[in-house]
């Protein structure tokens, strides 16, 4: 049985997601893209994942360089989600008017986010129209402060208050 790609969008949609910014560098370029394709893989070694579409520029780059970074992005850096998603058409240059380092890879890690995994390609996947790729972290950082970004039902969320409380 196929499930057409607007069914499977739409529940996809229902997916509550963090919001990131996988950034790397080829050719002494900095790219950046939104994405909330972010899972865990490993403890020792230290593991992510990360899917990226084989149309974008952003693949061609980490296939080239062979490193990423994730920037984990808080409700302050909206305008960040939208601008690396492409959403804001005036920005040319996606990385204007950050104060942004890199990393032990090279690639661009954002200022004030929530933490960043900077990563070496270990191993890459096919998987349908991306490439799954597992990053072993060499660095990475979080702050205590802020709350998360997320991505729900195709809008920008943030978490509300009060925290749930299991029953007891």
């Amino acid at each position: 049985m196929n499930v057409d790609v607007q069914t499977f969008k739409d529940t996809l949609a229902h997916w509550a997601s963090g919001v990131t910014v996988v950034t790397t560098v080829a050719n002494g370029h900095y790219i950046g893209i939104t994405a909330s394709s972010l899972t865990s893989v490993s403890l020792s070694p230290p593991q992510i994942l990360i899917c990226v579409a084989r149309k974008l520029y952003t693949h061609a780059a980490i296939e080239e360089s062979g490193v990423f970074a994730v920037n984990i992005l808080s409700t302050e850096q909206l305008e960040w989600g939208m601008r690396f998603a492409g959403l804001i058409p005036e920005v040319e240059d996606r990385f204007a008017g950050i104060d942004w380092t890199t990393g032990t890879t090279g690639c661009p890690l954002l200022p004030g986010v929530l933490g960043w995994l900077d990563c070496r390609v270990r191993h890459a996947y096919e998987g349908g129209d991306h490439t799954i790729y597992v990053g072993e972290v060499l660095a990475a950082s979080a702050r205590d402060a802020g709350a998360p970004l997320l991505y729900f039902k195709r809008s920008w969320r943030q978490l509300a208050e009060p925290t749930l409380q299991p029953p007891v």
